[in-house]
C-alpha cells in the first residue's frame, strides 16, 4: 500500500498490525468510529472500515483558522464523553454468555461468535453436560475466557491463542477434553488441523475429542470433502445430532 501524499508505503498484509497500534487506540479515543454502516460487522470481514468521528473531523477542519481555539476547547471538554458513549455503543452489540463454571462473559457481536454462543448453549448442554469451560475465543480479543492454570493441570501449557480451537471444554465425567472449531470464516478440522491439535495438546491426561462446529448443513456442505476421519461434526440447526466420520468410537478419543 502507497500513500504517496505522505511519502509513505507499507508492506503487504499490514493491514492488522494498523489496525491494533494506530486505529484501536484512535477509536478508544473516540477520534474514529468503526463500521458506522453496520456495528456488527465481525472485526475479521474484509469489510471492516473505520470514519473519523464527527466532532474531530470538524475541530480538523477548524485548525489555522479563527475559530480553532474555541472549537479545540469544547472538543476537549467533551472528549471522554464521546469516548464512554461509542464504548457504551459497542458493548451494548456484544453477545452475553454464561458459562457453566458460573463466569459470564462478552462476546464481540458477529462473525464466528454468533456460532460459539450456540456451541455454549445447545452444543455443551447436550454432548458435554456439565464440562468445564477451559477456554473460548473471540473473534475480536482472540480469547474472552481461558483458565491456563487448570489447562496445566490436565497436561497442557500453552502460550499462543492463534493456535487455540475456539472452544474447549473438560468432559470431566468422561475425562475428555473436547475441542471445537467453529467454522464460518475458517476451514474445519482438516487433516492438517488434526495433526496441529494433537501436536498442541500432546501432553493431556485427558482423551482429546476433536470436533468442527457449523452453523447449518450448507456450510457443511462446503467443506465435507475437508474434514478430518476421526473427528466429529455438530451442525447448529440440528442440536440433538451429531455426524461422526468413522471409526470405531462414536464422540470418543482415539
Amino acid at each position: 500500500m502507497h500513500l504517496p501524499h505522505y511519502g509513505k508505503k507499507w508492506a503487504p498484509n499490514t493491514r492488522e498490525t494498523v489496525r491494533r497500534f494506530t486505529l484501536h487506540q484512535f477509536e478508544q479515543a473516540g477520534l474514529v468510529v468503526p463500521n458506522p454502516d453496520q456495528p456488527d460487522r465481525p472485526t475479521n470481514s474484509p469489510r471492516y472500515c473505520y470514519q473519523v468521528e464527527p466532532r474531530a473531523l470538524a475541530l480538523i477542519r477548524s485548525f489555522g483558522t479563527s475559530e480553532w481555539e474555541g472549537v479545540l476547547r469544547r472538543y476537549l471538554a467533551d472528549v471522554r464523553t464521546l469516548a464512554q458513549r461509542y464504548a457504551q455503543a459497542r458493548d451494548m452489540q456484544r453477545i452475553p454468555l454464561d458459562l457453566a463454571s458460573g463466569a459470564a462473559i462478552r462476546l464481540s457481536a458477529g462473525g464466528q461468535n454468533v456460532l460459539i454462543q450456540r456451541i455454549i448453549n445447545d452444543f455443551c448442554p447436550r454432548f458435554t453436560p456439565g464440562a468445564k469451560p477451559v477456554y473460548v475465543g473471540d473473534t475480536d480479543k482472540k480469547w474472552a475466557f481461558f483458565d491456563p492454570d487448570y489447562l496445566r493441570s490436565l497436561g497442557v501449557a500453552i502460550e499462543e491463542h492463534g493456535k487455540m480451537p475456539d472452544v474447549v471444554v473438560h468432559f470431566i465425567k468422561r475425562n475428555w477434553l473436547v475441542l471445537i472449531e467453529a467454522v464460518t470464516s475458517h476451514g474445519p478440522v482438516n487433516p492438517k488441523r488434526l495433526t496441529e491439535l494433537k501436536s498442541l495438546f500432546a501432553g493431556s491426561k485427558a482423551g482429546l475429542v476433536f470436533v468442527t462446529a457449523f452453523l447449518n448443513r450448507r456450510g457443511l456442505l462446503k467443506y465435507l470433502g475437508a474434514i478430518a476421519w476421526e473427528t466429529e461434526v455438530w451442525v447448529a440447526d440440528t442440536p440433538d445430532h451429531m455426524i461422526h466420520f468413522n471409526g470405531e468410537r462414536f464422540l470418543g478419543p482415539y
